[in-house]
């Protein structure tokens, strides 16, 4: 996917090749360093990585061997003025998604009021009707929440898409900085960065919040992982050990005497909160998959029994819906009384025959998704696409078109990266973190930026060959 527009907004650099604000501190300290110095700390930084072991898996590929995602030594660098005009857009989106999920297995008043197709949910795996009717402690459904932002001028921000069930990332986010801090200390006591190492303990504090009433003064918090072969472990056991909490499988569980128990030296241990990092699907094989070994079986009973909080709560994977996101201006309007601080970027919903014939008129112009995909798979890139894939992909449309939505070839920002011949600049997205309680909602500082390493590529996934920076938000 390669950008075709020459007017794309640098945020380093203007075009008549003045440093930005948010970039001048660091530009000073960068222009007094010695380049192949430069260069040095680059490869530091990815032996450090490889050392720590922070990698990640592949799938379906013969290859799938362990990876390191790339990492590049340039911060990504908001003001603390921009900062705060994301945020509260943000809030409000994860606001608006936590009272459209309540909603949606309660009352659903956004069906009967008109604003949302009853068919996207009717029939989509990502509903659960187990959910209808239930509320999880303290009224939370979306505990974490990654909301992926592109930028494409200089207060222009839009919401790519809503990871309302498991978002990841969160691991590198915290590891980028603290390498950046071990390498580059004289840096960070020139530029005041806001901090982002404290999330862990805010993590603990907020799902120790959303446990369930009246079970325990101080709440025990596990994370649920599927193994040591998910794509992902390495952000699980990360999390867990910064958090203090226990890491543990389905085979490390189990329900009794009306509780989910993990097992222990000393016997079995009630836990109170779930941090599960294992999909809906295979949390409980006697409620979903009745083949899945990575759940517990039982557990959807104790958990409608108010007696464990699991986040984020199963059937929150509806609000990562692409199709769904296409109606969220409607849903934040609907729960908010607001029009949307964020816009979302222009979607057309394949499913709507007025738009099938836009984008198939239009398919080499455009991005085309599938509604529930993720990862930069399965999806169509049409200014990059050959004659052969925009066939092959026009017959899955026309075959099934509710399955696709389709958006724009954006003009992504860029930020520099370090290359052998000094900074170039690359396209990058961004996605904060948010930890939502019945306390409120925090958001973490910057995120987690992801860049598309090769020149004029669009395409940021770590699994599609992107890296990742430090995103710095000034202390100003």
């Amino acid at each position: 996917m390669n950008a075709t527009s020459s007017d794309q907004f640098d945020e380093m650099q203007a075009p008549d090749g003045a440093v930005r604000h948010a970039y001048r501190d660091y530009q000073q300290w960068l222009s007094e360093q010695d380049q192949a110095w430069m260069r040095r700390k680059g490869f530091e930084a990815e032996s450090f990585f490889r050392r720590t072991g922070i990698t990640f898996n592949v799938y379906g590929e013969d290859d799938a061997e362990e990876r390191l995602i790339p990492f590049d030594i340039v911060p990504r660098i908001l003001t603390g003025s921009e900062w705060r005009r994301l945020s509260r857009g943000i809030e409000q989106r994860v606001r608006a998604l936590n009272a459209f999920m309540h909603d949606l297995y309660h009352r659903q008043e956004i069906i009967r009021s008109g604003r949302l197709p009853e068919r996207l949910f009717r029939h989509n795996s990502a509903w659960l009707p187990q959910m209808v009717g239930f509320t999880p402690p303290g009224g939370v459904y979306t505990h974490i929440v990654g909301i992926d932002l592109v930028r494409t001028g200089p207060d222009e921000f839009l919401v790519l898409e809503d990871n309302a069930r498991t978002p990841s990332g969160v691991s590198y986010m915290l590891e980028n900085r603290e390498t950046m801090m071990a390498m580059f200390p004289e840096l960070f006591a020139r530029v005041k960065v806001q901090p982002v190492s404290n999330y862990p303990r805010r993590l603990g504090k907020s799902l120790a919040a959303c446990a369930p009433a009246g079970l325990s003064d101080n709440p025990t918090i596990a994370v649920l992982t599927p193994g040591i072969y998910n794509s992902a472990y390495f952000e699980h056991a990360f999390l867990a050990d910064q958090m203090g909490a226990e890491l543990v499988e389905g085979s490390d569980l189990r329900v009794f005497d009306g509780r989910v128990q993990m097992r222990t030296t000393r016997g079995y241990h009630p836990i109170d909160v779930l941090y599960r990092r294992v999909d809906d699907d295979f949390l409980d094989p006697l409620t979903f998959n009745p083949t899945s070994v990575l759940g517990v079986p039982g557990i959807m009973d104790v958990y409608r029994a108010g007696r464990v909080t699991i986040a984020n709560a199963p059937g929150t994977g509806i609000g990562d819906d692409k199709a769904i996101y296409s109606f969220m201006p409607e849903i934040v309007e609907f729960y908010t009384g607001e029009k949307p601080i964020l816009p979302n970027v222009q979607t057309w919903r394949c499913a709507d025959a007025d738009s099938l014939k836009y984008v198939l008129d239009h398919l080499t112009e455009l991005v085309v998704k599938e509604v529930h995909g993720s990862g930069g798979y399965g999806m169509l890139i049409g200014p990059a696409a050959s004659k052969r894939e925009l066939v092959e992909f026009r017959a899955k449309l026309e075959a099934n078109p509710a399955n696709y939505i389709a958006q724009p070839t954006l003009a992504l920002s860029t930020c520099p990266i370090l290359t052998q011949r000094g900074l170039a600049p690359r396209h990058v997205d961004l996605r904060p973190f948010v930890l939502v309680s019945p306390d409120g909602v925090e958001i973490t500082p910057g995120g987690l930026t992801r860049v598309a390493l090769k020149k004029g590529s669009l395409v940021v996934n770590s699994s599609q060959g992107g890296g990742t920076k430090d995103s710095w938000v000034l202390d100003d």
